[in-house]
């Protein structure tokens, strides 16, 4: 068995809600039915093991009829295994198909899943994830520092070439393609494997450091595994997925044949989850994208350009970090905003540097240049780590001579610019 927790709003009882949501996702529907025998609900139906009553509330949703209150609840939902034999997909249908159409629920949001070994077991996971990132980019230990080309679409060749060229002898991690650049006719995913190639190349050979590319392979489903060719094959070492777009099952197909780690872009899923009330949450998302084979993945960031609130991107990561099963653990990505003022609130609220943090204008718009970037940001999770104020930190490195920091500082101060 493994179980589902919802949460919900109903006008007809809450046991009962549960009830028709627990029928609705395995063997039962709004009548009985021939051959719905109480020998198949007892092996294939799912069960209502907790009710949590939190209440009365204004409805959340549209609905056929709209009372003025309904109850709303947390519930956790029991299914047979045997009712998804080891097929994401179905899993998926399972706890997130029809029961959000339930006139019954006037709220309905899969929050959390459990999950037995046994389940977990029969997908494939990360087949590099946190640990072997770290072990291809030659970093050990710390924050991996990561930005993204920019300008996101429009650059032609030598525009393209040029910016990878400020980004190889930068000591950054990982460069990676925007959501929105796929395979343009202006700048073709083969064109930037070439260019990627001799750049890094040229990069790693005068550095010694090894920085991965995440290109994106979104597209036709027909044509993914020869884009990941395209990569391999041209000497790549990380493919970029828009997962939301591609769907789950395309990630875990990748992970079939991939012979890189996969970058996971969330790009699309809020239209799922940044309703409270419905679809689904990170904390469950995640779990899906892990069973599927993702090995980084985005988790947003604090102080984020975004909606999500910095305690929800707390729990995010926190969820990212948590076992599942033997599977190996993704690295947890910041993205959105981040600059030199966010190593300090992350660190704090999370105390690991067992993440990626992302940052686009936070390299490419630093005033003194991008490597620049690049070590201002580690400079500034130094001073996180070490309890400095940034200020202090900057100010002491300027007098040394590095004004990496103190430049960032000014830069992307809030207040400068308000």
């Amino acid at each position: 068995m493994f179980t589902a927790t919802y949460a919900i709003e109903t006008d007809v009882g809450l046991e009962r809600a549960a009830q028709v949501l627990a029928g609705e996702q395995s063997s039962g529907t709004f009548l009985p039915v021939p051959g719905e025998s109480d020998r198949l609900r007892e092996r294939h139906g799912a069960q209502v093991v907790a009710v949590t009553d939190l209440g009365e509330v204004e409805p959340s949703l549209p609905n056929r009829h709209r009372p003025d209150r309904v109850r709303a609840g947390e519930i956790e939902i029991e299914f047979p295994l045997e009712n998804v034999h080891d097929d994401l997909a179905t899993l998926w249908t399972v706890v997130g198909g029809n029961l959000f159409e339930l006139r019954e629920l006037f709220a309905c949001r899969l929050t959390d899943l459990r999950l037995p070994d046994e389940l977990v077991r029969g997908f494939p996971g990360p087949g590099f994830g946190l640990e072997e990132t770290r072990h291809l980019v030659g970093r050990p230990d710390g924050v991996l520092v990561g930005t993204i080309v920019k300008p996101n679409v429009g650059l032609d060749e030598e525009g393209f070439r040029q910016v990878v060229r400020q980004l190889g002898g930068s000591g950054i991690d990982l460069i990676k393609d925007d959501e929105l650049m796929t395979d343009p006719a202006y700048l073709p995913l083969e064109t930037r494997v070439r260019v990627v190639r001799e750049e890094l190349g040229d990069a790693a050979d005068r550095t010694g450091h090894r920085t991965m590319y995440a290109f994106n392979i979104t597209g036709d489903l027909a044509g993914l595994q020869r884009r990941h060719d395209i990569v391999v094959n041209g000497g790549g070492n990380c493919v970029m997925l828009t997962v939301p777009a591609m769907g789950l099952p395309a990630l875990q197909w990748l992970r079939s044949f991939a012979s890189v780690p996969i970058h996971a872009h969330r790009a699309g899923l809020a239209a799922s989850m940044r309703h409270p009330s419905l679809g689904i949450s990170y904390t469950a998302w995640q779990i899906f994208a892990r069973l599927a084979g993702a090995d980084h993945l985005h988790a947003s960031g604090l102080g984020s350009k975004f909606y999500e609130r910095d305690e929800e991107v707390v729990h995010n990561v926190t969820a990212l970090l948590q076992p599942l099963g033997s599977t190996r653990r993704p690295l947890p990505t910041l993205s959105s905003g981040q600059n030199v003022y966010a190593p300090r609130p992350t660190w704090d609220a999370l105390g690991t540097t067992d993440l990626m943090m992302l940052a686009g204008g936070g390299v490419m718009a630093h005033p003194e240049s991008p490597e620049a970037g690049v070590r201002s940001l580690r400079q500034a999770w130094d001073a996180a780590i070490a309890g400095t104020d940034l200020q202090t930190a900057a100010q002491d490195l300027a007098d040394h001579g590095d004004t990496a920091l103190l430049a960032a500082a000014r830069q992307f101060d809030t207040r400068a610019h308000a």
